[in-house]
C-alpha cells in the first residue's frame, strides 16, 4: 500500500505516518519544502524507517498542484492508493492571510494534484471549527448549516472541507477532529494551544492558594478534547475501511465538558484548588454589545485587559470558547469503530499526564531565564546598607551574577570589609564599588547620587535595603520622640532621597527596577514597632504612587514585606534569640526573584493572612495583636532596664516557634 501525507512532519501528521509505515508492505511519500530538507534524517529517526520507505516529494503548499514537479507526477500517477491532508495552520491568532493561503489554497493545489496522479481516495483531515460557532448539536452529515463563520480560522476550515466537497472529482472522505492535546499514554505534547492556554492560570492559582481552598470557576460552553493518539488511530483505521466517497467522521470525545468541567479537572491533575462554585459565563451575554465596545475603547480598560492576557498567556481568540455553543454527533465515527477496541479514553484518567509533560517540557517560564545572572549581568546595582546583614548577603549575590555592584553606607571600615567579603565570594573579576554616605542626610545622599550618575550612568536595579528598627511600646515612648523622627529620616525620607536622585536617569532610559525592603509588620500591624512600621508604611505608600506613575516608562517597583531576619539590627532584642527567623541569605534570595520576575509585592502567607484579618475582621485582629502585645515584655534595651533578661511564659514560647517571621 502507498500513501501519501501532506503536514507530514507536524504534530498528528508525523504519527499518523508512523501509523502507516506501520502496516506490512507500506511506503508513504510526503510533501516536504526545499528549505526543511535538513528535516529528513530527524524525520526518519523517528519512524524509524530509511528513505526507501518515507519518501519526501518536495514542493511548496501554495502553489499549483503543490508545487510538486511534473517528473514526480508522473512517477506517482495511478500509484497512490490514499492521500491524506493535515498540512493546515491550527493557530487561532495567525494572521487572516496566512489561514487563507495554507488552509484554502492549500487544500486546493492538493485536490489538484490527487486529480494529477489519480489517487485512489483523498481523506480530508479537516476541524470541528468548520461547524462555526452552530448554536446546538451539528452532526456529521451536516455541512453548510454552519453559521457565526466570521472568525478566520472558522471560515477557512469551512472553506477548505467546501473545496474538497464540491471540486475534488476522486473519491474523498472528511475527518474532523476535535480540539487536539497530548498522547493519552505519555502526555507528549509539541506546542501551547488549546485548554494548554489555561494551564498558566491555574498554576498560578496554586502557588497562591493551598489546594484545599475552593476557587471559582467559569462554567461556560462545551468544549470537545481528543488525545492525539486516538485521532490517529481511528484516522488509520477508518480510512481503510471500504466505503462509498462523501463521508465524514466526528473525530471527537463521545462525552464532551463543559469549559468549568475541564478547568476543574486540570486543576485536580496539577494539585491546584478545586473549583467548587461555578459561575456560568453566558451571564455575562446582557452585557450589550455597544457597551463592551465602548469600554474597551477606554485605555485604561484596554490596557488592564491586555496586561492579564499577555500575563497569563492567553490570546484573545481563546475567549471565543468560553461559550462555545456547538456540540458534536459522532454515530457515524462509532459505528465505524465498532469492535476495534479504539475508543476515546475520558479526560479524568489522562489529564494527569498531559499536566504532567506541559509542566516539565512546556510551560513558558522553562523557556525564560530565571537566573539572577540572566537579570543582571552587566547591569549597574545599588544596595544601600550593604555593608552587612541583609544588604551584604544581597551584594555577594549580584556580583557573583556579574552585575556592577555598588554598596553603600555610613561606615568606612565595615564598608571595606563588607568589600573584600563580597570579592572573596564572587571572584577577583566582580566588579565590586564602594560609597560611604549616610542616606538620611541631604547632603551626604546628593553627593552619593551625582558620584553614581557620573561614574555608572546611573542604575538599573536599586534595592532600597538600609533601615533602621526600633521596638518599643509606644507608652514608653512619650518622652521619646525623636525615635519616630530618625526612623522616619532613614526608612523614609533617605529611601526617597535615593530614589528620587537616581530616578530621572532611569526615566532617561527608559528602564529601571526600584525594590524596596518594607516590613511584614505593615501588613500585621505589629505592635511596639509604631516608629518602625510607620515609616515603612510610608515607603510602601509612596511606592504605590510611584508604580502608578510611572508604569508607562518601562520603570517598575517591588515591595517585599519582610520577615524577621536574623541581622545585627534585631540583635539589641534578646527576645528574638528563642524566635524562628530567616537567615540574611534567605532574604537575599527574596530580594534576587524582585529582580528576576519583577512582581509588585513579594510577602509571606503569614504576611498576608495578616493583611486579610486585619481587612474583613479588624476587631478580632486587634484582640490577636493585644494579646500578643501583653504576651511579650519589651526588650531591656527598650525598657533601659540592663539588670535581666524577661522571662516568657510557655504559651509565649509556643506562639514563638509557631508565627515564624512575624514581629512582637
Amino acid at each position: 500500500m502507498q500513501y501519501f501525507v501532506t503536514g507530514a512532519t507536524g504534530f498528528i501528521g508525523k504519527r499518523l505516518v508512523a501509523k502507516l509505515l506501520a502496516r506490512r508492505g507500506s511506503t508513504v511519500y510526503f510533501l516536504l519544502r526545499e528549505e526543511s530538507a535538513d528535516k529528513l534524517p530527524e524525520l526518519l529517526a523517528f519512524w524509524g524507517v530509511s528513505k526507501n520507505r518515507a519518501i519526501p516529494v518536495y514542493g511548496n503548499l501554495d502553489a499549483k498542484r503543490l508545487g510538486v514537479a511534473s517528473e514526480q507526477i508522473k512517477a506517482l500517477k495511478g500509484q497512490i492508493q490514499h492521500v491524506f491532508h493535515l498540512a493546515a495552520i491550527y493557530d487561532l491568532a495567525a494572521p487572516e492571510e496566512a489561514q487563507v493561503r495554507a488552509n484554502i489554497e492549500g487544500t486546493r493545489a492538493l485536490v489538484e494534484f490527487a486529480q494529477a496522479i489519480d489517487a485512489g481516495h483523498v481523506h480530508h483531515v479537516s476541524s470541528i471549527a468548520a461547524a462555526g460557532l452552530y448554536e446546538g448539536v451539528f452532526r456529521e452529515d451536516m455541512f453548510d448549516e454552519a453559521e457565526n463563520l466570521d472568525h478566520p480560522y472558522f471560515m477557512t476550515k469551512h472553506e477548505s472541507e467546501k473545496i474538497v466537497r464540491r471540486e475534488c472529482k476522486r473519491p474523498w472522505t472528511v475527518y474532523r477532529p476535535a480540539m487536539v492535546v497530548g498522547d493519552s499514554q505519555t502526555g507528549e505534547a509539541e506546542k501551547v494551544d488549546g485548554p494548554y492556554y489555561f494551564f498558566k492560570l491555574i498554576q498560578r492559582l496554586r502557588q497562591i492558594l493551598p489546594p484545599w481552598i475552593p476557587s471559582l470557576g467559569l462554567e461556560g460552553g462545551r468544549v470537545n478534547i481528543v488525545p492525539v493518539d486516538f485521532v490517529v488511530d481511528a484516522l488509520v483505521h477508518i480510512s481503510h475501511q471500504e466505503r462509498k466517497s462523501g463521508g465524514c467522521f466526528h473525530i471527537v470525545d463521545p462525552v464532551g465538558y463543559r469549559v468549568g468541567d475541564v478547568l476543574d479537572i486540570f486543576s485536580k491533575a496539577a494539585h491546584a484548588p478545586k473549583m467548587g462554585l461555578f459561575v456560568n459565563a453566558a451571564l455575562l451575554g446582557f452585557i450589550p454589545k455597544s457597551v463592551k465596545k465602548g469600554l474597551m475603547a477606554l485605555a485604561p480598560v484596554r490596557r488592564i485587559r491586555n496586561a492579564v492576557m499577555k500575563d497569563l498567556g492567553l490570546p484573545d481568540e481563546m475567549l471565543t470558547f468560553i461559550n462555545y455553543p456547538t456540540r458534536f454527533d459522532c454515530r457515524e465515527t462509532e459505528k465505524a469503530l465498532k469492535g476495534s477496541g479504539i475508543r476515546c479514553p475520558n479526560l479524568h484518567d489522562y489529564a494527569w499526564r498531559l499536566w504532567d509533560y506541559w509542566e516539565r517540557h512546556l510551560d513558558p517560564d522553562l523557556f525564560i531565564d530565571r537566573s539572577l545572572k540572566g537579570a543582571t549581568a552587566g547591569k549597574v546595582v545599588l544596595v544601600t546598607g550593604g555593608s552587612s546583614g541583609i544588604g551584604l548577603a544581597a551584594a555577594k549575590k549580584f556580583a557573583e551574577a556579574g552585575a556592577i555592584t555598588l554598596i553603600c553606607a555610613r561606615d568606612e571600615d565595615k564598608l571595606a570589609a563588607a568589600l573584600k567579603e563580597i570579592r572573596e565570594h564572587a571572584g577577583p573579576k566582580a566588579q565590586v564599588h564602594s560609597y560611604s554616605a549616610d542616606i538620611a542626610n541631604e547632603q551626604s545622599c546628593a553627593e552619593m547620587v551625582a558620584w553614581i550618575n557620573e561614574n555608572f550612568g546611573g542604575v538599573d536595579f536599586l534595592i532600597n535595603n538600609a533601615g533602621r528598627s526600633i521596638r518599643r511600646a509606644i507608652e514608653s515612648s512619650y518622652d521619646r520622640f525623636h525615635d519616630y523622627e530618625r526612623t522616619m529620616q532613614l526608612n523614609y525620607f533617605g529611601c526617597l532621597r535615593v530614589t528620587m536622585g537616581l530616578l530621572p536617569g532611569m526615566v532617561a532610559k527608559k528602564r529601571g527596577h526600584v525594590v524596596n525592603i518594607s516590613s511584614i509588620g505593615v501588613l500585621t500591624n505589629a505592635p511596639r514597632f509604631s516608629a518602625y512600621v510607620a515609616s515603612k508604611a510610608a515607603l510602601d505608600a509612596w511606592t504605590r504612587c510611584a508604580s502608578s506613575e510611572y508604569a508607562d516608562l518601562g520603570i517598575t517597583f517591588t515591595t517585599i514585606n519582610m520577615p524577621l531576619v536574623r541581622t545585627p539590627m534585631i540583635a539589641p532584642t534578646q527576645i528574638y534569640n528563642n524566635v524562628p527567623t530567616l537567615a540574611p541569605e534567605e532574604a537575599a534570595d527574596m530580594i534576587a526573584q524582585a529582580c528576576i520576575a519583577k512582581p509588585v509585592r513579594i510577602a509571606t502567607r503569614l504576611g498576608i493572612t495578616g493583611q486579610l484579618l486585619h481587612a474583613l475582621l479588624p476587631r478580632v485582629a486587634q484582640i490577636v495583636m493585644n494579646t500578643s502585645f501583653r504576651m511579650f515584655p519589651d526588650s531591656e534595651a527598650a525598657r533601659g532596664d540592663k539588670a535581666g533578661r524577661p522571662q516568657l511564659s510557655a504559651e509565649a514560647i509556643a506562639l514563638q516557634q509557631m508565627m515564624r517571621g512575624i514581629h512582637f
